[in-house]
């Protein structure tokens, strides 16, 4: 890695970590994923340091995800470089959701997967008008990570769900709504806000540049949602959203349609052990067990190519139906990885940080 692909400074009492490729939407490599962290256990014992800033350069967004182009090469050729990245990649992720000091993450713009990662398990999360938060990875034949089905599980009736499986992106009420952002900042205003950070506390800071965001979705869209992810299984879900008699319940369906059958499955039942699993270091532990089961199967390979390498948006799935993924087929991707296990220290609870 370039070392200008994370560009760390610290002025005033805050320390600012810039994710630098604007090219590839600020993609997170493995290297840049140590960066941030050496960053992290550099500030986190420096007195000097009260805050720490996470933002994107250029104005496309903070972060599209992993590279999954390094994914794509990995996974053809039965490597595991993906693997030791999720490692490091999760255990980001639960140690930014434990950090002692405060966290302020600039969400504006794309902010997908990985992104999600680095940002939604911060102290405080910003988002504007550019905003657009997503947990694609149903669509390249995957699974929501990084911490994501802990979060999409937390959020309202089945709106989590929902995003999981559909991997549709919410602007700045609905990230807010969902749990996945704190505060809406106007976009024009984060330069402000950004350098107010460097002298004045995290709450002081805020009070001189959050605002009202956007209307998002209309709040009557929770009662189809509620109704239709509370199925068991996702062919029950699809009838359901098909049968509703709601335009954007049928567009769902359709989109899910298009999805993985065995991400979609594997997906579910993911979020639907959530609920039984505790802290966010759990989850963690599982979505790397699923994530290494995918790194093994022709769909996350398929999935890429279609979507990133060949772009002929035509995915060939294998199992090519729901009908076709059994029960057994999912289950694998929750078994136990031996030694290989993703092992996270307990914490039951969040730091209480002063902000």
């Amino acid at each position: 890695m370039s070392t200008d692909e994370v560009l760390l400074r610290t002025e005033g009492h805050a320390g600012y970590v810039t994710l630098n490729r604007p090219k590839a939407l600020n993609a997170l490599s493995h290297a840049m994923v140590r960066r941030i962290d050496e960053a992290l256990t550099g500030w986190e014992h420096d007195p000097a340091v009260h805050t720490v800033v996470i933002g994107g350069a250029g104005e496309r967004g903070l972060c599209a995800g992993g590279d999954i182009r390094s994914i794509y090469e990995d996974a053809r050729t039965g490597g595991t470089a993906s693997a030791d990245f999720w490692r490091d990649e999760y255990r980001l992720n639960a140690r930014i959701a434990r950090y002692p000091k405060p966290y302020v993450a600039l969400m504006d713009g794309i902010v997908m997967g990985g992104g999600v990662g680095i940002s939604a398990h911060g102290t405080v999360r910003i988002v504007t008008e550019r905003s657009r938060v997503a947990m694609p990875e149903t669509g390249i034949g995957f699974v929501p990570d990084v911490g994501g089905t802990y979060l999409l599980a937390l959020a309202p009736g089945e709106l989590g769900t929902h995003l999981a499986l559909t991997g549709a992106p919410v602007g700045a009420a609905d990230a807010m709504l969902c749990g996945l952002a704190d505060h809406f900042v106007p976009a024009e205003r984060l330069d402000a806000l950004t350098a107010d950070l460097a002298g004045a506390t995290v709450h002081g800071a805020l009070t001189r540049h959050v605002a009202e965001p956007p209307p998002g979705e209309p709040a009557d869209r929770r009662e189809w949602i509620d109704h239709c992810y509370a199925a068991d299984t996702v062919e029950e879900i699809i009838d359901r959203l098909l049968v509703s008699g709601v335009t954007e319940a049928k567009e769902a369906a359709a989109t899910l349609n298009a999805k993985s059958p065995t991400a979609l499955k594997v997906t579910l039942a993911a979020m639907r052990r959530v609920r039984q699993l505790g802290p966010l270091e759990r989850v963690l532990e599982q979505e790397y067990r699923v994530s290494c089961a995918a790194l093994g199967t022709p769909d996350l390979v398929e999935g890429i190519r279609a979507q990133v390498i060949d772009k002929d948006r035509t995915p060939h799935w294998s199992p090519a139906s729901l009908g076709e993924v059994t029960d057994d087929q999912v289950a694998r991707f929750f078994a136990p990885l031996g030694e290989r296990e993703l092992r996270l220290a307990d914490s039951a609870s969040p730091q209480e940080v002063p902000w």
